[in-house]
């Protein structure tokens, strides 16, 4: 592999001396609030005479650009000037982009009343807090990042990576809320999966599914929420897909420590009013752990596609196409151990497949546009884990899950523009369809020698079908401006379904909500946001029923959490930003376990299913805290990111008291970076530092006595979130050198993840001590080991080990 990465450098290097290079910007330029194309704007390369109008359809095509990075400006009369930074022109591919915006409203009585600063971070009238953008190039470029926009976004503030820190899942935890209080839209298509090897009922999982070469730019807002989303209470995450280049087919291919993949883009008609992306990638991680010798086996595929149809010059109809295909196994290892053999049988066997499909229509209006949007997703799960994964004796099964999750959307929107009232509303309409077949053994029957019954036996057996559920939901949300500076816009959202008992009342989930923004001098702005956000309980708690076939969640309440934000905007300059606020939220209707008594907020960070189980909601929660943000934008070789946050979270159980959560990590740090060296090299680091989060210790007689049984632990809940580990902290660096070649673009680099080897910080896992020859459990008394372990000698295993991933990569374009 050395040799083969020396021959690129050393080609690219003779290469690079004999071609003759240039890079190709092109897209359109639109009103952001009316969506029409703008005639006559202006693009210009900041520092060079490189620039050109756009035409009568907003359209532009610049050519013969140096390779470089640029920093470009968009302007045109009664317009808010926009600019764009770091944007990276290449000779490989062609930079397609879409640019809105916004009229101004010095010259304009238009609503959106802000500095032509704001432009650049995305804050509306109606989220004008807690709004945070990435860009393309920031999220390529992110140290330990690997392409992956699910470990990218960490660097935010509020955005926590799960227990322990430095693991490999992506458990997004947002101001201290559960992960699955997210919802993910991809050019305003839901889209329930964004990992894969996702935990059902929750959101996580070990890499994302999304491809980066699709992505535009992705926002995050944590707080005030736009009415027109349902089921967010944590945050909203928009990825807006780049359209495909309308010139010439062009493509890229990416190879890194973990996978392969491949894009391609273009026209597909001589019009150049259709383009498409498409994109697959694979996975080799098997072949890594084979040769490292892990038992573990994980394999994935994913696909990607976007089709752009312009109808006429006020319609535009596009198709987007996401989908995945996991399999999590086990092999047998050349050299056991106690570390590799707790992974064996603590995990079961994973075979996932999923996709989500949509249309979405948007036609212009004279004073706005409508959009319709019509979807369909599916998730299916099958998970099975035997006391003996190696082994596979059906007579040893633990788990069997099946499960098939089925949701067809429509949503209609609308947007227009009333003199200085801006208006928004619609309705959606969801079709759900849920099946399960599940038999899963929580605890085994266990007697002694004697027969004397020790532990009863508790199990899961049953199918559970939730067919024909409706759901449907209606929003409006009104902004202007009052006494020429206060920005105003306010809310208001229900949703209903057809399957719980109080579901129908669309009074039980209205949902108000406003937000306020003032300037308080050229640089500073307050802002405050209160809300009520509703979320419907995940299929798994609403499609679970008893051995008896009895769907016992229908009394299920939708899950309710209050948003109380305010803080201070300082934008001193264009290209830097300033942020400071603080937060509460308040959870109400918090799904608790029968069975345990702790709340499902609490669960969701395994590879196991999230609410497969009896529940009561009448639990709460909250979580406080406040944050400060400072981004840099690419200007004079330097861009950066620095977030802090400290917050508290907490959930109640059945006794109805406040303890902390197991996303309670108190205090999250992210400082990335990134420096533009001379002929095309870049150097990017990154550092985290995360609190330690409350854990729940293990139940040392209920481990001995299940650990045959279930391959792991049991926690001792009556001490749930007791303990607390120490904090993590770990440093991440990149670095990248890019050949351009005449219509080729090569990107070779290194990233190193964890560079100063600091160690994970994880609970102590439960096992018993294996002989000297790891073929069989040690015992006390020399005798074969007892079905209650009760001979066998308890082993604590402490996973805290540096991680360490050096990657060597190559992306080439085309």
């Amino acid at each position: 592999m050395k040799y083969f990465f020396t021959l690129v450098i050393v080609f690219g290097l003779i290469l690079n001396g004999f071609s003759q290079k240039y890079g190709t910007f092109s897209g359109t330029v639109i009103d952001k609030a009316t969506q029409k194309p703008i005639e006559f704007a202006t693009i210009l390369f900041l520092g060079t005479e490189i620039g050109a109008t756009t035409d009568s359809t907003g359209a532009f095509n610049i050519t013969e650009i140096p390779p470089k990075t640029y920093e470009v400006e968009i302007s045109y009369v009664s317009y808010t000037t926009k600019k764009l930074f770091n944007v990276i022109l290449t000779s490989g591919n062609i930079y397609n982009t879409n640019i809105e915006l916004e009229p101004s409203s010095e010259v304009l009585d238009e609503v959106v009343v802000k500095a032509s600063k704001r432009n650049v971070y995305v804050t509306t009238i109606e989220s004008p807090l807690s709004i945070q953008k990435l860009t393309l190039e920031e999220i390529k470029s992110n140290p330990g990042g690997n392409f992956d926009i699910s470990k990218v976004i960490q660097v935010l503030p509020g955005v926590g990576g799960g227990v322990g820190g430095g693991g490999f899942r992506n458990d997004i935890i947002i101001r201290g809320g559960a992960p699955n209080e997210n919802v993910f839209y991809l050019d305003g298509i839901e889209i329930p999966v964004i990992n894969h090897f996702q935990t059902q009922g929750s959101s996580g999982g070990p890499q994302g599914l999304l491809n980066v070469s699709f992505i535009e730019d992705v926002k995050l807002s944590s707080s005030a929420f736009d009415a027109k989303y349902d089921n967010a209470l944590s945050s909203v995450f928009q990825f807006k897909q780049k359209n495909g280049n309308p010139n010439r087919i062009q493509g890229n291919v990416r190879l890194s420590a973990s996978e392969l993949a491949a894009t391609i883009d273009g026209p597909l008609s001589k019009k150049h009013n259709t383009t498409f992306l498409a994109s697959v990638r694979r996975s080799y991680l098997q072949l890594l752990f084979t040769l490292i010798d892990l038992p573990i086996r994980p394999n994935y595929w994913d696909f990607q596609t976007k089709i752009t149809h312009k109808i006429n010059e006020k319609t535009t109809l596009s198709f987007i196409g996401i989908g995945a295909i996991d399999e999590f196994s086990f092999a047998k290892i050349k050299s056991a151990t106690p570390e590799k053999q707790y992974i064996f049988n603590s995990n079961p066997i994973i075979n996932q497949w999923n996709y989500t499909v949509g249309l979405n229509l948007k036609r212009l209006l004279d004073n706005g546009y409508y959009t319709i949007a019509l979807s369909r997703n599916v998730f299916d799960n099958d998970l099975i884990r035997y006391e003996d994964n190696e082994a596979k004796l059906p007579s040893q099964i633990t788990l069997d899950y099946n499960s098939r999750e089925i949701e067809n959307k429509l949503r209609f929107d609308v947007n227009k523009l009333y003199g200085r009232w801006k208006l928004a509303y619609g309705a959606s309409a969801q079709f759900i369809q849920y099946n399960s077949d599940v038999f899963n053994v929580i605890r085994r029957e266990i007697r002694d020698a004697s027969g004397n019954l020790i532990q009863p036996a508790v199990s899961v057996d049953g199918v559970s079908p939730l067919d024909n559920m409706m759901k449907y939901g209606a929003f409006v949300q009104l902004s202007t401006k009052v006494f020429d500076k206060l920005s105003v816009s306010g809310g208001l959202r229900t949703d209903v379904n057809s399957f719980t008992n109080d579901g129908t009342n669309p009074l039980n989930t209205l949902s108000p909500r406003i937000s306020l923004s003032y300037p308080l001098a050229d640089k500073w702005t307050a802002n405050v946001s209160v809300g009520r956000y509703f979320k419907i309980a995940p299929y798994t708690i609403l499609g679970f029923s008893d051995n008896d076939g009895n769907l016992v969640n229908k009394n299920a309440d939708y899950l309710q959490s209050d948003h109380y934000t305010g803080g201070v905007e300082y934008l001193p300059s264009d290209n830097l930003r300033f942020t400071a606020e603080v937060f509460y939220k308040n959870y109400e209707n918090v799904p608790i376990s029968i069975r345990n008594g702790i709340s499902l907020s609490n669960l969701g960070s395994d590879f196991n299913v999230l609410g497969n189980e009896a529940v009561t909601t009448d639990g709460k929660g909250r979580s406080y805290g406040f944050e400060f943000f400072a981004q840099k934008k690419l200007t004079n070789k330097f861009f950066g990111i620095l977030s802090y946050t400290y917050y508290k979270s907490e959930y109640s159980g059945r006794d109805g008291k406040l303890i902390a959560s197991s996303w309670d990590n108190r205090h999250l740090l992210s400082i990335a970076w990134g420096y533009k060296l001379p002929r095309n090299w870049e150097l990017g680091l990154k550092f985290r530092y995360q609190g330690g989060a409350a854990y729940t210790p293990l139940d040392e007689v209920a481990s001995r006595v299940n650990y045959l049984t279930l391959g792991q632990g049991v926690l001792d809940y009556s001490r749930l979130n007791s303990q607390r580990l120490a904090a993590f902290n770990s440093s991440d660096i990149r670095i990248d050198k890019k050949w351009n070649f005449k219509k080729t673009t090569i990107d070779f680099f290194i990233d190193i993840t964890n560079w100063y080897a600091a160690k994970s910080i994880q609970p102590d896992d439960y096992t018993f001590t294996r002989n000297a020859e790891n073929t069989a459990f040690a015992t006390t008394d020399g005798q074969p080991i007892k079905v209650d372990g009760s001979n066998a000698i308890p082993l604590r295993l402490n996973d805290n080990q540096a991680q360490v991933t050096p990657t060597l990569g190559l992306i080439v374009e085309f």
